[in-house]
C-alpha cells in the first residue's frame, strides 16, 4: 500500500471507531449490556 492508502484507511478506521463508541456509550445500549450481564450472572450462579 502506498502512503495515501494507509492514510485512507487509518482515517477510516478511526471513525468507524468514533461512531461505534458513540453507540456504546448510548444509554440504550448501556441498558442492553447490562441486562445480558446480569442475566449471565445469575444463570452462572
Amino acid at each position: 500500500m502506498t502512503t495515501a492508502e494507509y492514510a485512507v484507511g487509518t482515517l477510516a478506521a478511526c471513525a468507524f471507531a468514533a461512531v461505534l463508541l458513540a453507540v456504546v456509550r448510548s444509554g440504550t445500549v448501556k441498558a442492553a449490556l447490562a441486562s445480558v450481564i446480569a442475566a449471565a450472572l445469575r444463570s452462572a450462579g
